[in-house]
This record gives C-alpha cells, structure tokens and sequence, in this order.
C-alpha cells in the first residue's frame, strides 16, 4: 500500500497546481450559448427554468440578455468562424447599423444597413 500512496502523495505535493487548476476550473461557471436558451412567447430563457434569461452567451454568437430579450451589441459568426453580422439590439429588436457577412468575408447588402426598432429603415 505505501507503494503506491508515496508516488501519489508525491504528484500532490510536486505539481499541486495540476491538483488545485483542475478543481478550480470545474468551480468556475461557463458562460451559456444559445444551444442553452429556448425561446417562450418571444422571450429567451435557460432550459428548464421559468425565469426569464439575463445575461451574456457566448458561442457562435455572443451578447447579452436583459429580461429575456437582446439587449445591446451583438455578433454573429458563420459556422466556418467568419463573422456573419454585428450590431445592437434594444428590447430585443435590431436598433442603428447593421453589418451582415456572406461566407466568404463579402458584405451582404440585403441585410446590411440601419434598423429602427427591428425595421431596416436605409
């Protein structure tokens, strides 16, 4: 038995880094994705709760969340990593200008332009 306790005790003591980094990152919450949200009548919220979501996600796109709806600036990347489109939400509707990005990196005038109250107006 000291055998075997006396390398494992040794590991502990040697590189406790690799002990105490590996329970400190388990503690550590992840920011949620999309893929953890489900939409309810036109409001965002975590699976499993009835709690509207407010928060920032993170993934193929990232931005934040105020009581349920998206709120503030927001990116969108194509699923090859390009971005896809940037811009800001208020109450949860497209506000100001918009950039939106085909595959390959060019612009895509069809989407691109300034929204007012997720209405693109020019």
């Amino acid at each position: 038995m000291k055998r075997f306790l006396a390398p494992i005790l040794l590991m502990v003591f040697l590189f406790p880094s690799l002990a105490l980094g590996q329970a400190v990152s388990m503690m550590v919450p992840s920011s949620p994705t999309m893929d953890d949200l489900v939409e309810r009548d036109g409001l965002y919220y975590e699976k499993f709760t009835d709690v509207p979501f407010s928060g920032k996600i993170e993934g193929l796109q990232r931005g934040s969340f105020k009581d349920g709806k998206k709120d503030g600036p927001w990116v969108r990347y194509h699923d090859n990593g390009q971005l896809w489109e940037k811009g800001t939400y208020k109450d949860g509707k497209e506000e100001g200008p918009w950039v939106s990005f085909n595959k390959d990196g060019t612009v895509d005038d069809a989407r691109t332009g300034t929204y007012k109250d997720g209405v693109k107006v020019e």
